[in-house]
């Protein structure tokens, strides 16, 4: 019986891949790999020295507290100029303002004192305690002055004038704590001028810096 004869498979003329070229593409996707890495890389680094610059400018920059007098509410004003002497009594708000920081101000116990051209009338005393983060604290005081203590010629003409200028001063010591891990030193100081209007019996104006 003769035996059937099938066509032979058509010969594979297509491209056929070298080992080299395999080897070329292989290298090839790992050094876009290493690439896409150095990029991924180096955006990261770039990231966190911005955030950390951001925070060192804004953050971690420590600012001196202000410590200053607020509202006075004059209770009672009695003066002669031809003694010439006063008294008075008045209530007003001592503020640690804390507002410019991101950390807490712990500050130590410390005084106001009221002058007069450099003569002390009255000192009141601040006890120790802290301002938060981004925030002030107020503390009411009330206080009486007289004018016992003062021996300058010019004071009658002071009554005299209708506007009798008293300063008060002070300093408070203490730390700003930044997030924990870092405490620095600061110093407030109060140096306010008070102005009496002697006719209305209050305050024409205070100012502090």
């Amino acid at each position: 019986m003769a035996e059937k004869a099938y066509p032979a498979a058509p010969a594979n003329h297509g491209y056929q891949r070298s080992d080299a070229e395999s080897l070329e593409n292989a290298d090839e996707l790992k050094r876009k790999k290493k690439i896409k890495l150095a990029i991924y890389i180096t955006i990261f680094v770039v990231f966190q020295i911005i955030v950390i610059t951001t925070m060192s400018l804004t953050v971690m920059k420590v600012k001196t507290p202000r410590f200053r007098l607020g509202n006075i509410n004059v209770e009672s004003f009695v003066s002669d100029s031809a003694a010439p002497s006063f008294d008075t009594k008045f209530t007003t708000q001592i503020k640690i303002k804390n507002s410019a920081n991101w950390g807490s101000y712990k500050f130590n116990a410390a005084n106001i004192t009221f002058q007069h051209q450099g003569a002390t009338l009255a000192v009141i005393d601040i006890a120790k305690g802290k301002a938060g983060w981004l925030s002030t604290i107020k503390r009411n005081a009330e206080v009486s002055l007289n004018s016992n203590a003062i021996t300058g010629s010019n004071f009658e003409s002071e009554l005299r004038s209708g506007v009798l200028t008293l300063n008060s001063v002070g300093r408070l010591n203490g730390k700003v704590a930044i997030m924990f891990i870092m405490k620095k030193k600061k110093a407030a100081n109060m140096n306010c001028t008070i102005a009496f209007d002697v006719a209305a019996k209050n305050v024409k104006s205070l100012h502090c810096k």
